[in-house]
């Protein structure tokens, strides 16, 4: 108990507001539903007091849900009694509890985030529009009616004409000063004071004022009927009624039971995913947990004469405004309601409804402000659409309809996205030629069978692709067979080189190669040492941005277990970090690599460049250093180690060549570094030239190319001398 009551201060306040915004809505559900006033009152308590003390939930406050009154109302007329309807709503309870207990709120999981804030910012709407005439005085309507079409004939929109006949001044005066109130409190020292939030001191406000006109601006005086109604307690007795069991096999009493829990449950479910959402703390709230509090809470409700429970966007978002930091602040408010029908009737009904309106009004604003609405466009129009659809189709029909308009819109944006992208598709650059890659993605189903089938039949002829399930763990067998047909005969009709991989056992496709992306010695005879630089620079490219091509490495060793035909010899440090095959994304049998520290040359590595390019037919030679490079700061600072003395002495050279920094010249010195590193690679292809007659004659004769270049540790960029390059 010590845990429930460890933020008293945030909750009590907290609950006194909610208590008051809960109060007419409670009449005003129950009168809207046909059903005894009181029936209202004792929802709002079962669903503070009881569902509160059961659900997981800390910001969600239960009570008579003005989403259900059309239900409830058809039912009670159905049914021909209340004292039958109660019957069928201790059943819905029940359903409920055993929907929890089989785990059935999972399906707050599958509602879209657009949805839930389309609901939010419709509930906002129509708290601004339902609440406007209580603000200037029109009362004729009860507050529990939340729907387009109203009990009293009106529609919100005609509603908010009538106002002009019906103005009050002193209900709309109080409503002005309470909206300025909760507007600039936040900017007074007050605001400071949990335990005493502005929506309590405009509602004190609004009593002192009302007061205040009628011992001195007679005129602003507003009479009773535009003030709270609490009826007056006659009796234990006068308030519960029972249900009736003795028709407890009646068919109709079951379908109302069945319905009353779906409908109770589906706007439960909802609102506690926009009460999460809107909680400035994102806690979440079970979901199971929440149907069997509910469950209990209409199985009491219906034992005792009230009308059925559900969350409630409306009272839960002026909970959480009103600064509540656990649910001792909904378990409070069902105390104050039962207080309130017991002794506090005189006191509350001295409150203006148009006090109230300003909470509920201000409640609408942070749940609909326009900055809300920019974010959702700046999602896009897959977001957006739903979401706005939703918004227009709750504030014109309720909240149930319009969710379930909103999200087959949003179904129906979903279907489109599986039409146009099921999968991704990307063309490689190989040296052999362009290779497409269709990658399937995790779950690929029947809605994608059409976009796939248009993709692979308008494959253009002698292509070569590669399909790759390596990441699905579901292909529908419409896909499956889609594939299987394009394999056995339009890839062989229009001559298009197939490799299917990564195809699990289950989908009875195993793996299927027809090509291997290794280079053949046809193919590295007809490359140029322009198109091999090329090569590296996209591979570089692919390196960098993290789009590696797809290589079967177990099958390339197999393809070049007799033979080899690199494209490149690269001459590279030791550095753990400047791997060629990885910085330019290349294959197994694409290059010889070359590594020693600070890429220095020697007779030895000479022959093996003469080697790669005069006898295995390399086009290009590449001499590659890196930034921060170990072998360079030990040369700039004349480490002197062993046999690491001699391979650092080959470096100097390029030490004592840079002559642009003259202060600072060690390893400390970055730019110091990085630019003898330059000049090294610079002085190594130039003396490949030179000491090499093989590789020079081949390079005059435009046989083989070669290029320095520079590696960035820190970006992986590769970038070439073009003052190195002798390619042609």
């Amino acid at each position: 108990m010590t845990t429930l009551f460890s933020k008293l201060k945030n909750d009590l306040p907290a609950s006194l507001v909610v208590f008051l915004v809960a109060l007419p809505l409670c009449l005003g559900v129950a009168l809207a539903s046909g059903a005894p006033l009181i029936s209202g009152i004792i929802a709002g308590i079962v669903g503070g007091v009881v569902v509160g003390a059961i659900s997981g939930s800390h910001s969600s406050v239960s009570g008579p849900a003005a989403g259900l009154t059309a239900v409830v109302l058809s039912s009670i007329i159905q049914l021909g009694s209340f004292e039958l309807f109660l019957m069928a709503l201790v059943i819905a309870g029940a359903i409920q509890i055993i929907g929890g207990i089989a785990k059935a709120g999972i399906i707050a999981n599958y509602i879209p985030s657009n949805i839930i804030k389309g609901l939010l910012a419709a509930i906002g709407i129509i708290l601004i529009l339902k609440q406007i005439p209580h603000a200037v005085g029109l009362d004729i309507d009860q507050e529990g009616d939340f729907s387009f079409f109203q009990k009293d004939g009106e529609n919100t929109f005609s509603e908010l004409i009538k106002i002009f006949s019906f103005f009050t001044w002193g209900a709309f005066l109080i409503c002005i000063i309470s909206m300025f109130i909760l507007i600039y409190w936040d900017k007074t020292p007050l605001k400071k004071n949990k335990f005493f939030p502005a929506s309590l001191f405009v509602v004190i406000t609004g009593v002192i004022l009302n007061g205040l006109f009628k011992s001195f601006i007679p005129q602003l005086i507003i009479e009773p009927s535009h003030l709270v109604n609490i009826p007056e307690f006659t009796g234990f007795a006068s308030l519960i009624t029972q249900p009736s069991f003795t028709n407890i096999l009646n068919y109709n009493v079951w379908i109302v039971a069945l319905t009353l829990a779906i409908v109770a449950s589906l706007e439960t479910l909802l609102n506690l995913e926009a009460v999460d959402n809107i909680d400035p703390h994102k806690r979440k709230s079970p979901p199971n947990r929440e149907l069997i509090a509910q469950g209990i809470g209409n199985v009491v409700a219906g034992l005792i004469g009230g009308i059925p429970i559900t969350s409630v966007i409306v009272r839960s978002s002026v909970n959480i405004n009103s600064g509540s930091s656990s649910k001792l602040s909904t378990i409070l408010h069902g105390f104050f309601l039962l207080i309130s029908i017991l002794a506090l009737a005189p006191i509350l009904n001295l409150i203006p409804l148009s006090t109230l309106a300003s909470i509920l009004i201000f409640t609408g604003y942070k749940l609909a402000k326009v900055s809300f609405f920019k974010e959702m466009y700046k999602k896009g129009w897959n977001q957006f659409i739903p979401f706005i659809t939703t918004i227009i189709a709750i504030v014109f029909t309720d909240l149930l309809i319009g969710i379930i308009i909103g999200s087959a819109v949003g179904i129906l944006f979903i279907l489109k996205s599986n039409y146009s992208n099921p999968f991704t598709i990307k063309t490689e650059q190989q040296h052999s030629g362009e290779t497409l890659l269709i990658d399937l993605p995790n779950q690929v189903s029947f809605l994608n069978k059409s976009r796939i089938k248009e993709t692979l039949w308008n494959l253009p002829n002698n292509s070569k692709l590669i399909i790759d399930a390596s990441h699905s763990n579901f292909i529908d067998d419409d896909i499956l067979e889609v594939i299987k047909d394009f394999k056995t005969i339009v890839s062989k009709e229009k001559k298009i080189l197939l490799n299917l991989i990564g195809f699990k056992k289950h989908y009875d496709l195993d793996d299927y190669i027809q090509f291997i992306n290794i280079v053949t010695k046809e193919e590295q005879e007809k490359l140029k040492p322009k198109q091999v630089l090329e090569l590296l620079k996209y591979g570089n490219e692919r390196f960098v941005h993290g789009t590696p091509l797809k290589k079967n490495l177990i099958q390339q060793v197999n393809a070049t277990f007799n033979e080899q035909h690199p494209i490149a010899v690269v001459l590279s440090c030791i550095d753990s970090r400047t791997s060629a095959e990885l910085i330019f994304d290349l294959s197994i049998g694409d290059v010889f690599s070359i590594r020693i520290a600070g890429n220095i040359i020697n007779e030895d590595i000479l022959g093996s460049m003469e080697f790669g390019c005069k006898v295995a037919g390399a086009k290009l030679i590449v001499v590659l250093g890196h930034t921060n490079c170990g072998a360079i700061k030990g040369a700039c600072d004349q480490v002197e180690l062993g046999h690491l003395s001699g391979l650092l002495n080959k470096i100097k050279p390029a030490v004592l060549n840079e002559k642009s920094i003259a202060y600072n010249r060690n390893s400390h010195n970055k730019e110091f570094v990085d630019k003898v590193a330059n000049i090294h690679v610079k002085e190594t292809v130039n003396s490949i030239m030179q000491q090499s007659e093989i590789l020079n004659e081949m390079i005059k004769k435009g046989e083989i190319g070669i290029v320095g270049g520079m590696h960035d540790l820190t970006t992986g960029q590769t970038t070439f001398f073009k003052d190195t390059m002798i390619l042609e």
